[in-house]
């Protein structure tokens, strides 16, 4: 089947009505969890970006005390799939201050991480590409904003 453009998509559901597109989106809810995620997000805690970040936080949190530290192997498994986790949840956003505030995060808990990331040149490598992106994005950001995160990043 061919995907049509988001244009037509979006010309067309101008054309139905409001019952009609809540039960598209609760379709859409059924297919996969990202899209439920995605739409959680917009109903619930696009409103507070303050609490969205906290709970993605804990989030954070909760995963890394699940980290299986018997191996370098495993800790790098996890924190990719930690990482990953992450980016999805910045995508959910797509505003700049949440992302470098949970990569911020990110980083530190990785730095903090015991055993060292310093063992593992793939962790440390990990490390450096997350703090190079937060520098880039810092950059596009009020100057203000920059001045709070660039003393951030040069704790790390």
């Amino acid at each position: 089947m061919k995907a049509y453009p988001l244009k037509e998509i979006k010309q067309e559901l101008n054309h139905l009505s409001t019952s009609e597109l809540q039960e598209l989106c609760l379709k859409l809810s059924r297919f996969k969890k990202e899209n439920k995620e995605l739409l959680t997000y917009l109903l619930f805690e696009a409103s507070n970006e303050v609490g969205y970040i906290e709970s993605v936080k804990t989030h954070i949190d909760e995963q890394f005390e699940l980290i299986n530290t018997k191996s370098l192997f495993y800790i790098r498994k996890s924190m990719r799939k930690i990482l990953t986790h992450t980016k999805k949840y910045i995508r959910y956003s797509k505003n700049k201050e949440t992302e470098v505030e949970l990569l911020l995060y990110f980083c530190q808990k990785q730095k903090d991480f015991k055993p060292s990331i310093k063992r593992s040149t793939q962790l440390q490598n990990i490390y450096n590409r997350q703090i190079a992106l937060v520098t880039k994005i810092v950059g596009t950001l009020h100057e203000d904003l920059q001045y709070d995160y660039n003393l951030a990043l040069e704790e790390m």
